[in-house]
């Protein structure tokens, strides 16, 4: 088996104190089943990845972003896997949010995110992110079983 790179976008929209989450639970063999994350996904051919971000909001939740902030780079390495994630926030979007084909939709309190099964990882770069950081690079590494080993921040 060859090792897979990536690049992905992941974005929390914000709204009253509440990001807008999605539970993956529909797509099959996805690495991110039954968790909890923001929405986003892969670049395609030729995109930057704020217009892989843009596209994904929109496919994933039918909302077009206003504008957005570009939080980070989160280097997720699990298994044979690298992922290189281009983090982002946007509290300005419109548009009817609609049913997403890769799990449900929910409006979720910022502090009772913490208590859904979500990436161990995905805890640090929250804290970041409500901690209004600078821009960062973090990298993740987790084993076979998903548990988080080691993280590094720049």
């Amino acid at each position: 088996m060859s090792a897979k790179m990536m690049n992905t976008t992941l974005c929390y929209l914000e709204r009253d104190g509440k990001y807008l989450m999605l539970h993956r639970t529909k797509k099959e063999g996805d690495l991110n089943k039954d968790k909890w994350i923001g929405v986003g996904g892969k670049l395609e051919s030729g995109e930057s990845p704020e217009d892989c971000l843009y596209r994904e909001v929109f496919e994933e939740t039918g909302y077009t972003l206003k504008d957005h902030r570009f939080r980070g780079i989160v280097t997720f390495v699990y298994g044979d896997i690298t992922e290189y994630m281009y983090l982002y926030t946007s509290e300005h979007f419109e548009g009817e949010e609609k049913i997403c084909d890769e799990g449900e939709l929910v409006w979720i309190d910022r502090a009772a995110v913490y208590d859904l099964p979500i990436w161990e990882g995905d805890k640090i770069f929250l804290k970041y992110l409500e901690e209004d950081r600078p821009f960062f690079s973090l990298k993740l590494l987790y084993d076979d079983d998903g548990k988080l080993k080691e993280y590094t921040i720049h």
